[in-house]
């Protein structure tokens, strides 16, 4: 688990599957995406997915607490994936619509890329986010990445964001 000022982030489990249906659900949430609401079936694939993504490579999505609320209120996390024949871990984050504004994404973001960095000795994280999702951008900004390119990936562009660790060091 890791714990910040206001969030614990925890390892995602099956019994998540309501909270993060609701989240899944929403149509602001899934706009970022440029796909539909999950069904109750994709949402059910998504997380076990994930969980098969955890056991494979020791990390994956965190689900994230509201301590204030104890209310699961997202999900952040790393993922592996290759993109243009390179292997990459993907930081990504979705947090309820009802939840923006208040810099959780950012605090949860923060915290899964010091553990990626001192926990996991990750070298190098990215993150790709659609080119209309601004919100995003700039909490990728706020953890030091920088815009590296933009690429059209399913007919989609996006903005590949990514930061290094320097030296050894966590890269803040």
């Amino acid at each position: 688990m890791i714990e910040t000022k206001r969030l614990h982030l925890r390892s995602m489990v099956p019994e998540d599957t309501e909270d993060l249906l609701e989240i899944f659900t929403d149509p602001r949430v899934m706009e970022s995406f440029g796909v539909p609401p999950f069904t109750r079936e994709q949402m059910t694939g998504w997380i076990d997915c994930n969980l098969a993504h955890q056991d494979e490579h020791g990390y994956g999505l965190f689900s994230v607490i509201l301590k204030s609320e104890n209310k699961l209120i997202g999900d952040c996390g790393l993922e592996h994936m290759v993109l243009d024949g390179h292997d990459i871990v993907e930081l990504g984050y979705d947090i309820a619509s009802h939840y923006w504004g208040r810099g959780l994404a950012t605090e949860a973001a923060e915290a899964v890329r010091d553990f990626a960095f001192t926990n996991l000795d990750l070298q190098e994280l990215v993150s790709l986010i659609q080119t209309h999702n601004l919100a995003s951008q700039r909490v990728s900004e706020k953890l030091g990445m920088q815009l590296r390119r933009t690429f059209l990936r399913n007919g989609r562009e996006y903005a590949l964001y990514s930061i290094m660790r320097k030296d050894g060091q966590q890269a803040l």
